[in-house]
């Protein structure tokens, strides 16, 4: 018998989150029926989305969710080998049992030289968040720039690199300086830290005085209230995130967007990757090949 230790949901956030949210606990894990395996967790992800789908997913008390890259270690599942590397979605424990139906084998082609934790970044859900975003919302073309904020982040750095690639000028926006030389070193062509300029609408003016084709938003609130007036005739916005209000606990308001959505003739588009999953094999295959490059 294994004993699991699991972080629960003590209690839902209320602004932002707090170690005494959380409690951690031992659980022991049953025998293995027939068609299950067991997981050991070897890296667990903690992503921005989990800030609001706790809330709207989750009851108190139970284990926190997120997904993990883990290695079989005991299988009755003939499609599943001891020794294999998944990606699971456990939450945050070191042990489960799985029937194999909710697993996803790490890619055969992947190099033996390369981190499996990317299994969780870039060639993971992040990756593919970014690969679709900006491929079937933003529709992304040769010659546009692109704008995309919390640049450094999961997302936003592959949003960038994957421009770069489609022939985009990129303009990044980060909270660090730190975070804005590792823009310039990923290739981005500019990149500002918005936390330092005097004004967001200078900064986005000077990075690309034409305007912007794509805006990739993760963040939402005023950053996104500012970025719109400078989006070119027919632009195109993928809304993946809002980072800046999943902590709030007031909700944020205006100013409001309808005026130049009218006038600039502009689509906005809100998305989740599991849209594209049936597509999730073609995004994981591109991304691999390209961090192999």
């Amino acid at each position: 018998m294994v004993t699991a230790k699991a972080w629960i949901l003590k209690k839902h956030f209320e602004g932002f989150p707090k170690t005494s949210d959380f409690d951690l606990k031992k659980i022991e894990l049953p025998n293995l029926k027939d068609g299950e395996l067991l997981l050991e967790s070897v890296f667990l992800s903690v992503d921005p989305y989990m800030r609001p789908y706790s809330r709207r997913d989750m009851k108190e008390g139970d284990v926190m969710i997120g997904t993990q890259v883990a290695r079989i270690v005991e299988s009755k599942n003939p499609a599943f080998t001891v020794g294999a590397f998944v990606v699971a979605r456990s939450g945050w424990r070191t042990h489960s049992i799985s029937d194999g139906k909710d697993l996803q084998l790490l890619p055969s082609s992947w190099p033996e030289s390369l981190p499996r934790s990317l299994a969780l970044g870039v060639v993971g859900m992040p990756g593919l968040t970014a690969y679709f975003g900006l491929l079937e919302v933003c529709k992304m073309k040769p010659g546009e720039t692109v704008l995309v904020n919390a640049a450094a982040g999961a997302v936003g750095s592959v949003v960038g690199q994957l421009a770069k690639i489609g022939g985009c000028k990129v303009v990044g926006s980060a909270g660090s300086d730190d975070k804005v030389a590792y823009l310039k070193k990923i290739g981005f062509d500019e990149a500002f830290n918005y936390k330092t300029v005097t004004s967001l609408d200078e900064a986005l003016r000077k990075a690309s005085p034409n305007g912007y084709d794509c805006f990739f938003d993760n963040v939402g609130g005023e950053f996104a209230s500012i970025a719109i007036n400078q989006m070119k005739k027919y632009g195109r916005i993928a809304i993946c995130g809002a980072i800046s209000q999943y902590n709030d606990t007031m909700p944020q308001k205006g100013p409001y967007m309808q005026v130049p959505m009218i006038f600039k003739e502009l689509q906005m588009e809100g998305f989740l990757v599991t849209r594209w999953n049936t597509r999730w094999e073609e995004g994981l295959k591109a991304l691999l090949k390209w961090v192999v490059e």
